[in-house]
């Protein structure tokens, strides 16, 4: 099906996590830029609703129109009050207020792709979602039997590329390739990015993002204290955020090896773009805040040790260094090296 108005009214659905979200984010301008009257409404899970804000439309310009929470990893803790159920009818009825030309579901997941079950659609609508999996992504194959348009993607396709495949195809539009730049933030946004507040950072800091949810893809302690010996010798304050308990015992027994480094206190998604936009650099494994940092454009190595590669490095920029691959994790010179290449590049 072919676009046949000049305003279709187009649901995005990638309901998570932070770094999904992130690289589905070029797929807006995307379609802007061919379709700039369209309505672009985007379903997402609410801890992640911060993510989307700068994209929404106002005045001079144009982005997301709607945003729709999705409560569902609270609901699921709190099925049987009532509370939940009335907050799920709120978020239907939401979604149910514009009728849907396309509906673009990038995740392969059931639970997205009921979300498009439950949208309201247009008679010839066209619902676009993956026809198989990826490799080392989440994927589950009854999800095809809510779509009406199948998309199949290479094995191993880049996170932006496969969004871009789902949409091109669902719009009947031909493949965005990498030589069109991805888009992530308006640069608007990115330039008006205040001065972090968040307590106890001190200019020049680098922020170290050693955690994330699978133990296999973190990078050694003994190679982090190395590390930020060199870049404190160097009068860099060293940075170890945290999101957990685990994760802070962590950040502290790190701290506590190198002289001047700090553990801030806890911040959220929405204080995590002044943290990160007023580092000197941000250096992390593969986890949603260094691609953050990546698609802020900031000087980012990502740290690759039990993850493809391929599947999500910042190959947009040369702010960004890309180190590692699966169970192939950099040495502590290698990351030292790219490091010192970007702070001296600032």
């Amino acid at each position: 099906m072919s676009t046949s108005s000049k305003s279709p009214k187009i649901l995005l659905v990638k309901l998570s996590s932070l770094g999904d979200v992130l690289h589905n984010l070029p797929i807006v301008w995307d379609l802007r830029a061919r379709l700039p009257d369209a309505q672009i409404d985007w379903v997402v899970e609410e801890g992640y609703v911060h993510l989307l804000e700068p994209l929404l439309t106002k005045p001079g310009f144009k982005g997301i129109d709607r945003i729709i929470p999705f409560g569902l990893r609270r609901w699921k803790k709190r099925i049987f009050e009532v509370s939940t159920w009335k907050q799920f009818f709120a978020f239907k009825n939401q979604l149910q207020a514009v009728q849907y030309d396309y509906l673009i579901e990038t995740q392969g997941l059931l639970k997205s792709a009921m979300v498009c079950s439950l949208a309201k659609k247009s008679p010839h609508a066209v619902i676009a979602g993956l026809a198989n999996a990826t490799e080392y992504s989440g994927y589950e194959p009854i999800a095809r039997s809510f779509y009406n348009q199948c998309v199949q993607v290479p094995f191993q396709c880049h996170a932006v590329d496969r969004s871009r495949w789902v949409m091109s195809s669902a719009l009947d539009w031909p493949l965005l390739h990498r030589s069109v730049a991805p888009q992530f933030y308006p640069q608007e946004f990115v330039d008006g990015i205040p001065q972090s507040a968040v307590q106890g950072l001190k200019s020049p800091y680098v922020l170290c993002f050693h955690s994330t949810a699978r133990e296999a893809k973190r990078w050694g302690n003994d190679q982090w204290i190395a590390l930020g010996k060199n870049l404190s010798t160097r009068g860099y304050h060293v940075a170890f955020p945290w999101g957990n308990s685990a994760e802070r015992a962590v950040s502290e027994l790190l701290a506590s090896q190198i002289p001047g480094a700090l553990v801030p206190p806890a911040f959220s998604i929405e204080d995590a773009f002044s943290v990160i936009a007023s580092a000197a650099l941000t250096i992390g494994v593969d986890t949603g805040l260094t691609h953050l940092a990546a698609v802020l454009d900031r000087p980012t190595v990502e740290i690759y040790c039990d993850s493809p590669q391929w599947k999500t490095e910042g190959y947009w920029s040369d702010r960004i260094a890309n180190l590692g691959d699966m169970q192939s994790p950099p040495s502590t010179q290698e990351v030292l090296d790219a490091s010192l290449k970007l702070l001296q590049q600032a």
